[in-house]
């Protein structure tokens, strides 16, 4: 009789440990979702979280909140986000140039890109453009590098942050061409143009998103794409390789990332909203009028592409030589 007790109510125990772990759990998402950006509002990362943000809340049935915490060249949002709930509602819009570059660029990030990160999607592409304020005695690539030659130290370069892919693209111009620049870190792409366009810097190679809509009102002059087609957005931009720099080529990406320990039916659920957002017309559309493509991986795929980024910046950065204390 004991042993019949005992079975009894460890199964009954069984049934109410596991109602009751579900309904902890609940269905996700349960309250409002945070997407973190690590840099300062206005950029390409910033332009990437609000194209999905409101669709985003529609499908999960949940407010969506794009958090802008920029500081330390990405390390501070990133950072937050490591050490965030793992339950789906606080997640990454990761740039790439913070998210596989600053691990080879700081000691002490403070947090790790694959033991930190669960892979959610990938969300856009963008190519760098070349840009310089108005007033400067050239209008083409080979004109600015010209100068640059024969006025070395005179020029600089603006970036979002040191170490981040405007950084490292400055420095690469700078070794491919013989030049000399003088590198003027921010806080994001926002207040790097802001300065160009006001003259305090001459030079910021950024993606598209921050500035096109500058250059098409002719506030900023654009040089040169640094990918292998030109922007169906500024058709008249040639690439750096039609302007003669073949080998000066750089992109960057924008995707999503979860904590360590994200249900994967969670990460899942996302993906799955990711993807029907990015599929829509009208999203490819501004996505494009910005200089930007969208581009769907599954987690797998973004996890394993995540590794391989991983190793193709550590390599890219060493070349540049471009170091961080």
């Amino acid at each position: 009789m004991k042993r019949r007790v005992f079975t009894a109510l460890g199964a009954s125990t069984l049934m109410l440990a596991v109602a009751g772990s579900a309904a902890a759990q609940g269905k996700f998402p349960e309250k409002a979702i945070t997407l973190v950006v690590p840099s300062a509002p206005g950029g390409t990362t910033d332009f990437v979280a609000r194209l999905v943000a409101d669709q985003l809340a529609q499908a999960l049935g949940q407010a969506v909140i794009v958090d802008n915490k920029a500081g330390a060249a990405g390390n501070i949002g990133n950072q937050a986000v490591a050490r965030a709930k793992p339950d789906g509602h606080t997640l990454l819009v990761a740039y790439s140039g913070y998210q596989v570059g600053n691990p080879h660029l700081f000691k002490k990030a403070g947090w790790d890109p694959i033991k930190d990160f669960e892979p959610v999607a990938m969300m856009a592409r963008a190519p760098q453009l070349v840009v310089v304020r108005t007033g400067l005695p050239f209008k083409t690539m080979q004109e600015l590098v010209a100068y640059a030659k024969a006025n070395p130290g005179k020029l600089n370069f603006a970036s979002s942050g040191a170490g981040s892919i405007q950084h490292i693209a400055g420095e690469m111009l700078q070794q491919q061409t013989g030049t000399s620049l003088t590198h003027v870190p921010y806080k994001g792409a926002s207040p790097a143009v802001q300065d160009l366009l006001g003259g305090n810097v001459d030079i910021f190679i950024t993606t598209p998103a921050s500035v096109v809509a500058q250059v098409k009102a002719d506030k900023l002059k654009a040089l040169g794409v640094t990918g292998n087609a030109r922007l169906a957005s500024l058709p008249d931009v040639p690439t750096v390789a039609e302007a003669g720099f073949p080998q000066f080529k750089l992109d960057s990406w924008f995707a999503l990332y979860a904590p360590t320990g994200t249900p994967p039916d969670v990460v899942q659920t996302l993906n799955k909203a990711i993807g029907k957002i990015l599929s829509q017309p009208e999203i490819q559309k501004k996505a494009l009028e910005s200089g930007t493509t969208v581009e769907l991986m599954t987690p797998a795929q973004l996890g394993a592409y995540t590794k391989s980024e991983l190793d193709f910046w550590g390599k890219v950065i060493k070349t540049a030589n471009v170091t961080l204390d």
